[in-house]
């Protein structure tokens, strides 16, 4: 994943959606993918390099003699792939320098006739052509971390043509109830934070004369969202998950407007298969599928899945919400939960989820119906 995104710091529009800040959103967001190191661990991902590479070589009719937009290429791998798919033109976008790199490796790879690379955001270029395939991968945690999706949406509705594809063309974000010993790690850590600035408070005000315990209401509010709310990224393996996973969201990638994923709402629903266990948290990942478009469709669909896995774990694993307290829950068990997630007003690129849930025992004491929130930072 490279990046063409351009929506970061959030100011006032006319249309609701945010404005762009350049230098605070570049600072805050693009200077990652400008290193190598980063792009190496993306390029590191056999699970992720495998998808995209199958897409593309298995589905060589949606490249060959095309014209081809690479949103985010980073390293320009993607761009390569399509080049040697066939591709009779591929425009490789950057955001950031490494542009640079992605030029190097175009012409090591003997494709400077075919392939452009072009440094700049994709709201701000203007290509000479519309294009037949709009490949990118802008897939950030949980799916929509980052933002990145947007600058997909706007090169879709600019410059692809009526009879174009989108790779990928759909995805789905899923959640799932979980066990998992790391809860009660975070609430030592949480208490341990607590008492040790207790004896703060009381060291100050001996030594120094200071009574600091005013803090103590935003210190406790801080810690708590740091320990206990914000979500953990996490490569889980599958006998982690407890109960039937659920999709929260479908999309699909030709039709998704940006005010469709600004608030991710959904009800769905899961039911325990493990037995007697402790329901510890819930646990979002993502899939996304090469299926092409209805009028021209691909040989082979692939998929690429982020879900639980025992040895295909991605470098995007699973977004983590822990619960505190935990519950027992048993076999046959039905979770009913609403979730609901937006973009922080703070970070454009980060999101707040509200997450509520009612539990339907089987068995044992009922339990009170209950909502928490969390934060994707």
């Amino acid at each position: 994943m490279g990046s063409s995104a351009n929506n970061g710091s959030r100011l006032a529009t006319s249309n609701g959606l945010p404005k762009v800040d350049k230098e605070v959103d570049f600072a805050n967001y693009f200077c990652t993918y400008a290193y190598l190191y980063h792009q190496k661990e993306m390029l590191s991902d056999r699970v992720r390099m495998d998808a995209y590479y199958n897409a593309v070589f298995e589905n060589k009719h949606h490249f060959h003699g095309k014209t081809v937009l690479d949103v985010g290429t980073g390293s320009g791998i993607l761009a390569i792939w399509a080049g040697q798919a066939g591709a009779a033109k591929v425009y490789a976008v950057e955001a950031t320098k490494m542009a640079n790199h992605a030029r190097e490796l175009v012409k090591a790879n003997n494709l400077q006739g075919v392939i452009e690379v072009i440094e700049g955001s994709i709201e701000d270029i203007i290509l000479p052509e519309k294009v037949d395939v709009i490949i990118s991968e802008w897939m950030g945690y949980f799916l929509l971390r980052e933002s990145m999706f947007d600058s997909v949406i706007y090169a879709r509705d600019h410059w692809l043509k009526p009879t174009g594809v989108m790779y990928p063309s759909h995805a789905r974000m899923w959640l799932a109830p979980i066990r998992s010993g790391i809860r009660d790690q975070k609430m030592k850590d949480y208490e341990g934070s607590m008492d040790d600035w207790h004896q703060f408070v009381d060291g100050t005000k001996t030594y120094y004369g200071v009574d600091m315990s005013a803090l103590t209401k935003p210190f406790f509010e801080e810690q708590n969202k740091f320990y206990l709310q914000t979500s953990m990224w996490s490569n889980l393996h599958p006998n982690q998950v407890i109960g039937t996973a659920a999709v929260i969201m479908d999309i699909d990638c030709s039709k998704v407007t940006v005010a469709d994923i600004l608030n991710v709402r959904a009800n769905i629903s899961s039911r325990i298969c493990a037995e007697d266990t402790r329901l510890c948290g819930f646990s979002g990942w993502f899939d996304v599928h090469f299926r092409g478009s209805q009028d021209n469709p691909a040989a082979k669909e692939i998929e690429l899945t982020t879900a639980p896995s025992e040895e295909n774990g991605t470098h995007w694993g699973q977004q983590v919400f822990l619960l505190h307290p935990a519950f027992f829950v048993s076999q046959g068990d039905e979770l009913c939960l609403t979730f609901s997630m937006e973009r922080s007003k703070e970070n454009h690129r980060l999101l707040e989820v509200e997450l509520g849930c009612d539990i339907k025992r089987t068995s044992g004491k009922p339990v009170a119906p209950f909502t928490k929130k969390f934060y994707i930072e």
